[in-house]
């Protein structure tokens, strides 16, 4: 099977030890992985705030870089949803609409690629602590994972799972939502931070960094102590990788080998801070849509 690894705009610039992340856990469960460079974002914020014509564009592009694999995994419920969803009511009546239907089916979020596709739960991760497990709205309402991601999480060995109050309750984030509506969604993300910190985890685990990245600043800013990680990065940790949850971070470097157009990540762990780079190919530059194997 040709896989390959939509990062996402949010993954790629802010938090791309995810990417790694996945890339770790899909090669452990013995699949290869391809990051094709000419990927670039999905539109979902152009479709939102009202360009229609840009998202179709990105689109368009989307189907150029992944219709030639057999499974594309995002590490995104949101982004996830926006190509399963929001794709079919752009195509529709155009001709992009029969490229678009065949190619939406191979578009997977991380937990459903694992359980619905490779048929695991148990990915032979460990992690030592207390976790705790916030849906994220668009992979509980828009993908419908259901149980998908708590059934990966009680299979890791070693991890407490606490139960989240109030876990269906969106967080407040909600992409420009919470430019527009600033003092809705601060209050919002004030009932989910107390009851997160109302479950004595170390670490708050969802399917979205773009989720986590608003609650754990507010986290941060409680100084509640309780750290954010993503799905991936927990299923991604062994014996050996799994430090403690409050200090370690990932550290994830990119070099170009001598092969022309190919990039090879290299992670590793580290007690003292986050520091990431990556490198990929620019949306107006010249990528052809070809993958390049991802190695992590």
């Amino acid at each position: 099977m040709r896989v390959a690894l939509f990062i996402t705009c949010v993954n790629d610039t802010l938090y791309p030890g995810t990417g790694a992340a996945v890339v770790r856990l899909l090669r452990r469960l013995g699949h290869e992985v391809e990051f094709p460079q000419a990927q670039t974002c999905c539109g979902q914020m152009h479709v939102n705030t009202g360009y229609r014509d840009d998202g179709v564009r990105l689109m368009r592009r989307f189907a150029d870089t992944f219709e030639g694999y057999d499974a594309v995994v995002v590490p995104s419920g949101s982004c996830g949803a926006m190509v399963r969803e929001q794709y079919p009511r752009l195509a529709a009546g155009t001709p992009d609409e029969g490229r678009i239907a065949a190619l939406v089916p191979k578009v997977h979020e991380l937990s459903e690629f694992l359980v619905d596709v490779l048929g695991v739960t148990d990915v032979g991760a460990y992690f030592p602590h207390r976790v705790t497990y916030h849906p994220t709205c668009h992979s509980l309402r828009g993908l419908r994972l259901g149980d998908k991601p708590l059934a990966l999480l009680r299979a890791v060995r070693g991890l407490e799972l606490a139960e989240l109050p109030g876990a269906e309750e969106c967080c407040g984030f909600g992409g420009t939502f919470a430019v527009k509506n600033p003092a809705v969604s601060a209050a919002m993300c004030a009932d989910k931070v107390r009851n997160v910190s109302s479950t004595g985890a170390e670490v708050l685990c969802a399917a979205d960094n773009s989720c986590l990245m608003h609650i754990g600043g507010a986290l941060g800013r409680q100084r509640t102590g309780v750290r954010v990680m993503h799905l991936a990065e927990i299923l991604a940790s062994t014996e050996t990788t799994a430090g403690p949850a409050a200090t370690t971070g990932t550290t994830t470097s990119a070099r170009t080998d001598s092969k022309p157009g190919t990039t090879t990540s290299t992670t590793t762990s580290t007690t003292t801070s986050t520091k990431a780079s990556t490198t990929r190919g620019s949306a107006a530059g010249s990528g052809t849509g070809s993958g390049t194997e991802a190695t992590a």
